[in-house]
């Protein structure tokens, strides 16, 4: 394995993480603490977040892959997700309870 193979990995691994951390919110609870833990899920996602983005810097440090902030894109799938959320409220999976 080389330096780009080793980081593009870690930066799996952080985006597993990430979402790892965010099933625990939705099966536990923002505020729940796990025990052993000093840190409760939503505090735990943030350091997960700030995980992947260190491995970002890494990458377009150390592997010359270089990911950056394209509002473009970034409001383009803003509205996508919030079209096909409208169509999960209207077929009745979402609700806007809390």
């Amino acid at each position: 394995m080389n330096k780009r193979e080793y980081l593009l990995t870690k930066f799996i691994e952080e985006c597993l993480e990430a979402a790892q951390r965010a099933t625990k919110i939705l099966t536990f609870g923002a505020d729940e603490v796990q025990p052993g833990q000093p840190f409760n899920n939503t505090e735990r996602l943030n350091h997960e977040y700030n995980d992947l983005l260190a491995s970002v810097e890494l990458l377009a440090e150390d592997a010359g892959i270089e990911l950056f902030r394209d509002v473009s894109l970034i409001v383009r799938k803003r509205e996508k997700v919030e079209k096909f959320m409208e169509y999960s409220r209207q077929q009745g999976c979402l609700t806007d309870e809390g």
